[in-house]
């Protein structure tokens, strides 16, 4: 216990929670939609066995369906203009219990910045309910000199304020009336921090009051134990998990080794029902930083299966087929699909079809199978997909469609075009066991919307720039089709190559949307910013709307290829900076957007950011080392001089 950072000369007397006390709980919510993702009425569920009047605070409007939900959990329900963060709301419900405040023994005050509980909070307030004391903090945070916020003076030692539980002696004294009827503007979240969170405990300790915290700061490190040891946390008995590490910037995350996918397992290991968590991250998280934070990529084995026949998913594959010579491949690829599966072929034209359907008669197949002509080639494989198959994809026959076509990407060169091809096939349709394994994935995670290969580098400049022209048209689209979802910064989590395994219902929202031919317009709009490209970068966006998440999968044998390129490539960048990948990338960012690229242009951005007092001498030192460098190889090579430059 923390006790000690909590007692002063002139404390007063505590007590116990008393046997037979009531306890109140006000709980704020804020959600950008106006609804109520699933983990917050089984939270209040939960909550419901330990306390005997429930006020649920919105910051905002709620829609008709998420009031009905909170009105199911909560015995008051107040629904307010969004301001002054949780920290008003919670002084909003209290305002509301006024007078009756004096019924309850205990008043917990609590948002919803956490899933829970992922361990039982019986345990939990019987050992608090035992302590003699006037208040306690689920998780608490160590002093910090100076303030992070004013860069003066220090942060005081608190009890964080996304769970506050204060006992009756407080809650009715001229202190604590005060310090509400006081409680000033907040309009920022350092605010909120700064003049509500960081100066609760203090004033109140300061004040004779007595203070615990449950589950104390597990190191002497200054950080916030509550977001970066979750896991631990857990283990200790602890019955919130933030949400914050699931959607805290990636390079952070990875400079202090923080593995969100090692306390997903923890949660999961503790029974708490995945399926919340995923669901509301997908609707709330910037889909690749979650699949970052989350690590939701998978390596499938080809050497075991764990699907389990017996919860046979009905499949559909879908293939759109351009190039005929390669309906033999795709039939191979598709033939490592465990059990029966149905096959519907498109092709834009009659020709394609007979010669399709010639190659179908030589083949036996588990399912049913037909070859479609579609009415026009217009918008390629993504038309064929949402406009020609739309009927399967409405049908509700299928749990989960796969999604191929015939891919040459003949535009680049010959490697660049077969590694493509290859990245997507191999990733996807590797062997039988790997595809029966991408299978199980959807039988053990009902909310899995979408599984599909990792972006593609080798030979392609996507990293950093997979958006190219086609951001505008999917903020556009998106506000078009009611998805909230947060857009990537800087490269979208999507299906590149437009291969994957989806659940048609993830898919509900593009496939309802009612395209047409003429929208994807001839072969002059298949460019970056056409809708073809852009509808490439939306499923992800489209199925996390809807509640589904996605993952991204590979085979092990692409994973050596990829990663120790990748690994190389990062390395090399690194070199060229000093420290961690997290300080490279704000250094870059705080050199602004700038469209240079000599090394004469980045030694200005350095000097400018780190040494402006210096800019002018280092500039010119370079340009005379450059003078003698370039004289010398002039020198030693003249014939490639001109190449070099």
């Amino acid at each position: 216990m923390k006790t000690a950072e909590l007692v002063t000369s002139h404390q007063r007397s505590s007590r116990p929670y008393p046997a037979g006390g009531r306890r109140a709980l006000v709980y704020v919510v804020y959600d950008t939609r106006g609804d109520v993702e699933a983990y917050i009425p089984y939270a209040l569920e939960k909550l419901r066995e330990h306390c005997d009047h429930i006020i649920v605070v919105v910051n905002g409007n709620l829609t008709d369906r998420g009031r009905r939900t909170l009105e199911t959990v909560s015995d008051i329900l107040s629904e307010r203009e969004n301001v002054g963060y949780d920290i008003w709301g919670y002084k909003h419900g209290l305002d509301l219990l006024g007078p009756r405040i004096a019924d309850f023994d205990e008043v917990v005050l609590a948002n919803d910045t956490w899933f829970g509980p992922v361990r039982p909070f019986g345990p939990l307030f019987e050992r608090m309910d035992k302590r003699p004391l006037h208040f306690w903090g689920m998780t608490d945070h160590l002093r910090v000199e100076p303030n992070p916020f004013t860069d003066s003076d220090h942060l005081a030692y608190h009890l964080q304020s996304y769970w506050m539980a204060v006992r009756k002696d407080m809650f009715l004294s001229p202190e604590w009336e005060q310090y509400w009827r006081e409680l000033p503007p907040l309009t920022t979240y350092s605010d909120a921090v700064a003049k509500h969170e960081a100066v609760f405990t203090e004033r109140f300790v300061e004040l004779g009051f007595s203070g615990e915290v449950a589950f104390p700061t597990l190191t002497d490190k200054i950080e916030n134990h509550a977001v970066l040891y979750a896991e631990q946390l857990l283990d200790a008995g602890c019955p919130t998990l933030k949400r914050r590490p699931f959607f805290q910037w990636p390079p952070f995350m990875d400079r202090l080794a923080v593995v969100g996918k090692w306390t997903l397992q923890a949660a999961e290991r503790y029974g708490y029902p995945m399926e919340l968590i995923y669901q509301d991250l997908a609707r709330n998280v910037e889909p690749r930083t979650l699949n970052a934070d989350a690590a939701l990529f998978d390596v499938l084995s080809d050497a075991d299966s764990t699907y389990d026949p017996e919860r046979a998913l009905r499949v559909v594959v879908l293939a759109h087929v351009f190039y005929v010579d390669m309906t033999e491949e795709i039939l191979e690829r598709v033939g490592f699909l465990p059990g029966s599966y149905d096959l519907v072929i498109t092709t834009p034209d009659e020709e394609r079809a007979t010669a399709i359907r010639r190659i179908l008669t030589e083949r036996s197949l588990p399912g049913a199978a037909e070859v479609r002509v579609v009415e026009s080639n217009n918008g390629r494989d993504q038309a064929a997909f949402y406009i020609g198959c739309r009927d399967i994809l409405t049908s509700g026959d299928y749990d989960v469609v796969l999604k191929v076509h015939s891919k040459k990407t003949p535009q680049d060169g010959f490697a660049v075009g077969r590694h493509f091809k290859r990245q997507q096939f191999e990733n996807l349709l590797h062997s039988a066991n790997y595809v029966a394994n991408a299978l199980a994935l959807f039988q053990r995670e009902p909310g899995l919307g979408l599984a599909f290969p990792p972006m593609v580098h080798l030979g392609h400049p996507t990293l950093g720039h997979a958006w190219w022209q086609n951001r505008p048209g999917v903020e556009e689209l998106a506000a078009g089709l009611g998805i909230a979802v947060p857009l990537d910064e800087v490269s979208p989590l999507a299906p590149y190559g437009s291969m994957f395994f989806a659940r048609p219902e993830a898919l509900a929202l593009l496939v309802d949307a009612g395209w047409t031919y003429e929208k994807f317009g001839g072969a002059e709009a298949y460019v970056d910013g056409g809708l073809a490209h852009v509808l490439e970068r939306l499923p992800v966006y489209a199925a996390g709307e809807r509640g589904f998440h996605s993952r991204t999968i590979a085979c092990a044998d692409y994973v050596a290829a990829s990663y120790t390129a990748l690994d190389y490539n990062v390395d090399q960048m690194s070199a060229t900076m000093p420290e961690s990948t997290m300080h490279q990338i704000e250094f870059l960012k705080r050199a602004g957007d700038f469209e240079y690229g000599t090394t004469r242009d980045f030694i200005g951005i350095y000097a400018r950011l780190h040494r402006p007092d210096e800019e002018v001498r280092l500039l010119s030192m370079y340009d005379r080392t450059e003078r003698v460098r370039s004289a010398f190889w002039r020198l030693r090579h003249p014939r490639t001089w001109f190449h070099r430059r």
